[in-house]
């Protein structure tokens, strides 16, 4: 019987022309975008079929055995396929064949915490969940770096992602590129750099992402806090403060949150934080790493994004008069 209807088939394949015609007809669709999951292992039979319970609006053994007919049904990948109008036998072979999944793009920016990551992911609708409810440490845990804090270790970047992947996965490409850079900018530190650890230098980077957006400002920003560091003087960085105070904080910094002891508060606390505040980007990494030459000890904002700076406490009172107090 299954012989009968192969030739059946072949014979319904031929009289529609598949060497020409049938396999280049826009087949209808049952909806303006046709979702197709593909499941590693899964036959040429049971892909055509799938496509058809999908949406793709033909016989599957007519798509299976065009499948089997163009000698190509073994190099069909698995993965999650989108298909629109117009979509033809042979163009939904070939995107199969190549593996030309359906990606989605999250963008994960510079300067937010991991807390900040997670909340962006947590709203991909198109992403699988598998860390919520999950606490950083255990988060760490199933990446393989137990002990190590969340903070700071994923990289800020746009990362295309299949429907159905998981959300753990995607961290753990984020913490990869970022071994990468913080590997990178490690590399090329200046030689009296006072940072002892890598870690040290990705807290700091972090400290110069949340200090400032300007790239032109980065590495003055670093010599700031590298030549505090240096010389055994408080950071006094109130980004550090505010992400101590966590949850606390009501966006209004007051004097009395400067004081109050925290082991992020570079206020209270020498040396850097325990861990990094944010994660940075590569420009943040590379200035940490290789700060400018300068003996500038501290910077108040000038009030359109840049910063002042000056290598002493007097002229430094001047700047903050200038440009915070308008004297």
């Amino acid at each position: 019987m299954r012989r009968l209807l192969t030739l059946i088939l072949l014979g319904c394949l031929a009289a529609a022309g598949v060497g020409g015609w049938w396999i280049n007809q826009p087949l209808p669709l049952a909806a303006r975008v046709v979702d197709l999951s593909i499941e590693p292992g899964t036959t040429a039979r049971g892909v055509a079929q799938g496509a058809v319970d999908a949406g793709v609006q033909t016989a599957a053994p007519l798509l299976y055995w065009w499948f089997r007919l163009s000698g190509q049904s073994r190099r069909i990948k698995a993965g999650s396929y989108e298909f629109e109008a117009p979509v033809t036998p042979r163009s939904l072979l070939a995107k199969l064949v190549r593996g030309d999944e359906a990606l989605r793009a999250v963008t994960l920016v510079e300067g937010l915490s991991f807390k900040q990551f997670r909340k962006i992911l947590s709203k991909e609708e198109l992403l699988a969940q598998d860390t919520q409810g999950l606490e950083p440490d255990f988060i760490m845990q199933k990446l393989g770096r137990p002990g190590l804090a969340a903070e700071g270790r994923f990289y800020p970047d746009t990362y295309t992602y299949t429907k159905g992947s998981s959300d753990l996965a995607l961290l753990a490409r984020a913490l990869r590129a970022m071994d990468h850079h913080l590997d990178e900018a490690w590399q090329r530190r200046s030689a009296d750099s006072p940072l002892k650890t890598k870690a040290d230098l990705l807290t700091l980077a972090s400290i110069v992402e949340k200090e400032t957006g300007r790239n032109n400002d980065r590495p003055m920003i670093a010599a700031v806090f590298t030549n505090r560091l240096r010389i055994g003087m408080l950071l006094q960085t109130d980004p550090t403060v505010i992400y101590g105070l966590g949850d606390k904080f009501d966006g209004n910094l007051r004097r009395r949150d400067l004081q109050t002891d925290t082991p992020w508060n570079t206020y209270t606390r020498a040396g850097l934080p325990p861990t990094p505040i944010a994660m940075p980007g590569k420009a943040s990494l590379l200035a940490a790493a290789q700060p400018a030459q300068s003996r500038a000890l501290y910077f108040v904002a000038r009030g359109d994004g840049s910063s002042q700076f000056s290598d002493n406490l007097d002229a430094h009172n001047r700047a903050v008069n200038q440009y915070q107090r308008g004297q």
